[in-house]
């Protein structure tokens, strides 16, 4: 079993003001608390002691780095909470893959749902899956490897890894669906690069960027 070793790393406030938070996670380091004490090192736990109000409005996976929006009142986590169920924040990924898509473009339209028998994993099930869509684009590509930007429609977990697995392109340096010359590298690298959103208050919109450092 892995140990939890969280990255050492200061804060990055990407913005904040009295309703909202953002923050750029570093890799490696949980969104929330696991069980146990071990697992009780996370970056909602570290902006809380910084800001004690902080309350929490979606994840990202430990492995993926990223913009997070973090809200400072009830008020703005039931705003925010609604604007993610309604499919009103856009989420920008940046992604490096194995192998060179044949196409420039694409959906993904693949129904997942966790593989009991070796969960935390997600598999593609088409009888018993939830929706979950993808669109992706092809940015470059490098040898054996490519830069893909994703815009996920459904917020499924690990939708992004297993979608892209799905395509025969799995992310570099997935700990879980990665494989052979893939599974080589020192993190996973997805990086959640944008967010647009409406603000909690006077509802005007708000986009934030956080360049992948891949």
């Amino acid at each position: 079993m892995t140990v939890y070793e969280p990255p050492d790393t200061p804060l990055e406030i990407v913005h904040e003001d009295s309703e909202l938070l953002i923050a750029d996670k570093p890799p490696g380091l949980l969104s929330v608390p696991g069980k146990g004490p071990k697992l009780a090192d996370c970056l909602l736990t570290r902006l809380q002691s910084v800001f004690p109000e902080i309350l929490l409005v979606h994840r990202l996976d430990r492995d993926t780095s990223g913009l997070m929006v973090f809200a400072r009142t009830r008020h703005a986590q039931r705003h925010l909470g609604l604007q993610f169920e309604k499919r009103m924040v856009k989420k920008t990924y940046v992604a490096r893959v194995w192998g060179i898509p044949a196409e420039q473009s694409g959906t993904i339209d693949l129904p997942l749902i966790v593989d009991w028998p070796n969960r935390p994993l997600q598999k593609v099930c088409f009888e018993t899956g939830k929706s979950a869509q993808t669109d992706w684009k092809h940015i470059r590509s490098d040898d054996d490897t490519s830069r893909l930007r994703l815009f996920p429609k459904t917020g499924r977990s690990h939708q992004l890894r297993v979608h892209c697995l799905a395509i025969g392109h799995p992310i570099l340096g997935d700990p879980f669906y990665a494989t052979g010359p893939a599974q080589d590298f020192e993190r996973l690298m997805l990086h959640a690069e944008e967010l647009r959103l409406k603000h909690p208050e006077g509802g005007r919109s708000l986009k934030f960027r956080s360049k992948a450092p891949f």
